[in-house]
């Protein structure tokens, strides 16, 4: 199982920070990703997030650390350029300097030219071999067919796409993990076992609950702590414990 780390710099989707250890004052801080890495004798760190935003922080953090740093930009794609057209999410990521370069030009693009997304046309034309592409388990296009009765269809005729697996305890996880696997083995892709880690214990799940609350500006009487109202906000094991006390079948 690969353990897929998302800092606070993609908004309302985490609580880990990419503070470097020596910065961590006292022990009410938010947790680091990378002080989590050192606890645990990780060499290197697989980030995912929605943005840009924290990628030097992040470099610059895992370079001092000698840890080695795998990130990846999580983006909707479309087969058009319409803004109001079908999207799915997909994960790109950089292999080395180019690829890093390149995930600047796509994300660039992204918000200045599409509000945010990026058509699988324009994908073709920046994609190289310095990039790979994922498509999560959650947000893909097979879980907005099957879920959300979307009508997505991808196009990676310019990729080899690797695709992701989870096992979070969600009712819909083994539905949904026997649809990717069917579509991997039709397609000869290969399919992953990952972990996303949003926070580091699974006692952190409150703490997630409420941030999430604050970002979504969603404390009202219809929505609270106790009854927060989330899609898919019913497990608590989105954690690094998780990933730790995790037992193969």
């Amino acid at each position: 199982m690969l353990p897929i780390f998302k800092s606070d710099f993609s908004i309302g989707k985490s609580i880990l920070t990419l503070n470097h250890p020596k910065d961590l004052e006292d022990e009410e801080e938010s947790d680091s990703i990378f002080s989590i890495a050192l606890e645990n004798n990780l060499s290197e760190i697989t980030l995912v997030e929605d943005s840009l935003a924290g990628f030097l922080q992040a470099h610059k953090s895992s370079k001092d650390l000698g840890l080695k740093l795998i990130f990846g930009l999580r983006i909707s794609v479309s087969n058009s350029k319409d803004k109001d057209s079908e999207k799915s999410k997909i994960i790109i990521f950089a292999k080395n300097d180019a690829g890093c370069k390149l995930l600047n030009k796509i994300y660039s693009f992204a918000y200045v030219e599409l509000n945010g997304f990026i058509d699988f046309d324009s994908l073709k034309d920046f994609f190289t071999e310095d990039l790979l592409i994922a498509v999560p388990f959650y947000d893909s296009f097979i879980f907005n067919n099957i879920f959300n009765f979307k009508s997505c269809i991808p196009d990676f005729s310019f990729c080899t796409p690797e695709f992701f697996i989870e096992k979070n305890n969600l009712p819909f996880d083994s539905i949904l993990e026997n649809r990717v696997k069917l579509y991997c083995k039709d397609n000869n892709y290969k399919n992953t076992l990952v972990k996303s880690i949003y926070y580091k214990s699974k006692k952190d799940f409150i703490c997630f609950q409420t941030y999430k609350c604050i970002c979504n500006r969603s404390f009202s009487k219809s929505r609270t702590l106790e009854s927060p109202n989330f899609d898919h906000l019913s497990s608590d094991e989105f954690s690094f414990e998780s990933y730790l006390n995790y037992e193969s079948p």
